[in-house]
């Protein structure tokens, strides 16, 4: 490996941004994350089927695949400030819809609700990020951006099971909106502008700009790529839960112990491999996550019934590589933009992603079939088969990306010094 010696440390504004960051990130991962631990109890409750639930967790990914495209074209030509605050005011008031849902098609619409302004948020920061940040600082950004997907484990997903489980399944949905309203409040009094990107706008119009992003060659491959590596999680997560408790024999009380677990073990690894993909190749970080995921996301989707302490065990090592794919991706996706383009380009990337994720949940709703209430899941085993091959398929797309980002790296600096 050749290491990177010059790693410019953060600035004291930089780690607040980091902080905002991670902490904004939590909130829309925990929402979308807690409809898996939720699942058992959602179709019990809301009577719904297998096909029902995965419809529910897809659509929020395509309303939010939709809304990225439709917001592509003016990523560009605001504040991205101003943005982030309207997007995430949009996602509050859906995630509170979803807490009032009554039966399958009012949390549908809720869902879908949320996905329109949920999806958008990602591909926000990722910009600001890609902003305020040089190309050799992304990966320690990326490392605690990604951590908030453990915190989400260890604080919010537990958390939302015990709540579901003593008040409801609405508590957990009522829990993320009053975190949200006090970071939402944080972000609006310190975050400050980022706007020098608008100093390199073009004359052209939202459909134009979206147009020139997506005819560039190297921008379609990053999407690809993206696209792609999102189907793997997408297929596993929302029916994670029925199968520990129907398949693997986790009693539901102790579903909180796995995720907490699995939460921890990705917040100790989160700045390690952060810290790697700063100072090493991040396409070999990544293709050893790949590996580790492989390896474990055969093993678990195979399970039958098992002790909880080994369920756990197979749980945090395919969870530290899942995540160990994450940081580089994403720190290799940031070097792709041009400057002027990095709004419509993390939309678009955003976009992409969900709607391959919705995808994929649909598909994992039809292949995945639960005979009836309590029973275990049959061919659950089949999605770890199609989830393995998927990402092969990503090693090699994600090899093409790295080779397109080196070549830009050198060129691209932040549009603002924090």
């Amino acid at each position: 490996m050749t290491v990177k010696t010059e790693i410019p440390a953060f600035t004291g504004y930089q780690k607040l941004v980091i902080a905002l960051v991670a902490l904004l990130q939590f909130t829309v991962i925990l929402d979308f994350m807690i409809i898996s631990p939720l699942g058992d109890i959602l179709m019990s409750e809301l009577n719904m089927k297998t096909a029902q639930f995965g419809t529910v967790v897809s659509a929020y990914a395509f309303s939010a695949g939709a809304s990225g495209i439709l917001a592509a074209g003016f990523a560009d030509k605001f504040d991205r400030k101003k943005l982030l605050l309207f997007f995430y005011t949009g996602f509050l008031v859906g995630t509170l819809c979803c807490a009032l849902a009554t039966d399958y098609w009012t949390l549908l619409i809720a869902r879908i609700v949320t996905g329109c302004f949920g999806g958008v948020i990602g591909s926000i920061t990722l910009a600001i990020v890609t902003d305020l940040f040089l190309p050799n600082q992304r990966g320690r950004v990326m490392g605690f951006v990604t951590m908030a997907f453990g915190s989400s484990q260890i604080l919010g997903v537990p958390m939302g099971i015990f709540l579901a489980n003593h008040w409801g399944w609405h508590s957990a949905f009522l829990m993320v909106v009053a975190l949200g309203i006090v970071l939402g409040i944080v972000l609006l009094v310190r975050l400050k502008p980022v706007d020098a990107h608008l100093k390199l706008q073009s004359e052209r119009n939202a459909l134009a700009h979206l147009w020139h992003t997506v005819q560039k060659r190297d921008y379609r491959i990053g999407f690809s790529t993206v696209a792609l590596l999102s189907v793997g999680g997408f297929m596993l997560q929302p029916f994670g839960s029925a199968f520990m408790v129907n398949n693997v024999g986790i009693p539901r009380e102790d579903l909180p112990l796995v995720f907490l677990a699995a939460g921890i073990s990705v917040l100790v690894i989160m700045p390690v491999i952060g810290k790697l993909s700063d100072r090493f190749d991040k396409i070999k970080i990544f293709i050893g996550g790949t590996a580790v995921t492989i390896v474990m996301c055969l093993i678990y989707t195979n399970l039958s019934v098992t002790p909880l302490w080994l369920v756990i065990t197979v749980n945090v090592i395919m969870f530290m590589g899942i995540m160990s794919r994450i940081v580089p991706s994403q720190a290799i996706n940031t070097a792709i933009p041009d400057q002027a383009d990095r709004g419509a380009y993390m939309a678009i990337t955003s976009s992409m992603q969900q709607v391959a994720g919705g995808f994929a949940a649909v598909v994992a709703g039809f292949i995945v079939y639960q005979p009836a209430e309590g029973k275990p899941l049959e061919h659950y085993p089949t999605l770890g088969y199609v989830v393995s091959g998927v990402s092969l398929l990503t090693i090699l797309l994600m090899i093409r990306l790295n080779r397109i980002a080196k070549k830009r790296e050198s060129t691209i600096e932040p549009a603002e010094k924090a």
